[in-house]
C-alpha cells in the first residue's frame, strides 16, 4: 500500500494516542472550491510516497501499547477508497479500536463509501472542506477543534 505519512503516535487528531496514516492522493477539491491553494496538507503531495505492507501496518499498531485509535487522513482518504477499504477491513481482523477518517468530502458527496464502511463498528468520519478565516470549534466527537465552522 502507498502512503505518504506514518506517525506511530499522534496525540494531535483525535483524543486518544493514535497510528495517523496519510494517504497519497487527493483531487484538492478545497482548493478548486476556494479558488487558491488553501489545502494544509499540500506539502504532502510532493513528499515521497511510502510503500508500506498492510500487515506489517496492523503489527505495528497492535505492538504499540500507547496508541489506542487509528486516524486516517491525507490527503484524501475517499480518493484511495479500495485502499482505504482494504486497510479497515484488514485493521477489523485484529481490533475494535476507534478508526477516524479525515475528508474534505461532504456527507452527500461519498453515501455509496458511506454505506460500504457501515459493516464496520466504531468507524468515525470528519466531513467538510477546509475553508480559510472560519471559526474554529470544538468537536465532542474526535475531542480536538476543527479549523472550519462547515466541517463536523
Amino acid at each position: 500500500m502507498i502512503i505518504k505519512q506514518l506517525i506511530d503516535e499522534d496525540f494531535v487528531n483525535y483524543k486518544l494516542p493514535s497510528l495517523f496514516i496519510a494517504f497519497p492522493k487527493c483531487t484538492f477539491k478545497c482548493d478548486k472550491e476556494y479558488g487558491k491553494r488553501v489545502c494544509q496538507n499540500s506539502i504532502l503531495a510532493t513528499s515521497p510516497n511510502i510503500n508500506i505492507n498492510i500487515n506489517d501496518l496492523v503489527k505495528r499498531y497492535l505492538n504499540n501499547s500507547i496508541t489506542n485509535a487509528i486516524v486516517i487522513g491525507g490527503l484524501e482518504p475517499f480518493d484511495n477508497f479500495d485502499d482505504l477499504l482494504t486497510l479497515i477491513s484488514k485493521f477489523r481482523k485484529y481490533t475494535d479500536d476507534d478508526i477516524v477518517i479525515y475528508t474534505g468530502y461532504y456527507k452527500n458527496e461519498i453515501e455509496n463509501q458511506i454505506n460500504q464502511l457501515k459493516k464496520f463498528k466504531n468507524i468515525i468520519i470528519k466531513f467538510g472542506r477546509y475553508i480559510p478565516n472560519q471559526k474554529p470549534h470544538y468537536d465532542k466527537t474526535l475531542g480536538v477543534n476543527l479549523a472550519s465552522d462547515n466541517q463536523y
